[in-house]
């Protein structure tokens, strides 16, 4: 099946340029990325701080069953405007990659639907190709898989 999530890393490049069109207003799209409770249930993450705005910051966990951290994350956001954009740094702990810098963009395509475009800037090309040896695609696929179906689920789409 193909995947809706689009990751285009370009040679020569230390970026990532992610796409993906959601069948959702882009109000409820952006809501995703800000509202804690949405983003722990797509993400399947805890959200430990999520201070929405310029100069705020923001922190993730994610554990096994018996407790164990498996991932953290965290990040100043440095610019946000509602259902428009989100920039920010973001810093897994722990995992030996530089801190990253994105740029989340957030379009209303009609009134049912948005699309999000995510630009990552890493520090080098040779940071950018650690990242890519992870699962990153098929794991940013499977997420927003869930979030469209979880905003769909809970019935927040219906105006």
């Amino acid at each position: 099946m193909e995947r809706k999530t689009k990751v285009l890393a370009e040679d020569g490049k230390p970026d990532i340029l992610i796409t993906r069109e959601f069948d959702l207003p882009v109000e409820l799209l952006f809501k995703a990325y800000t509202e804690p409770g949405l983003l722990e249930q797509w993400m399947g993450t805890k959200v430990l701080k999520l201070d929405n705005k310029p100069l705020g910051a923001y922190a993730f966990e994610t554990s096994d069953g018996q407790g164990n951290i498996l991932f953290k994350a965290h990040g100043a956001i440095h610019d946000m405007v509602a259902n428009q954009k989100i920039v920010r740094t973001f810093e897994m702990e722990n995992a030996g990659f530089d801190v990253q810098l994105e740029f989340l963009q957030f379009e209303q395509l009609t009134p049912d639907t948005s699309k999000l475009t995510i630009q990552t800037i890493f520090r080098s090309e040779a940071h950018r190709a650690k990242q890519l040896k992870m699962p990153f695609a098929y794991g940013i696929n499977m997420a927003h898989d869930r979030l469209q179906e979880i905003i769909h689920a809970s019935g927040a789409n219906k105006q």
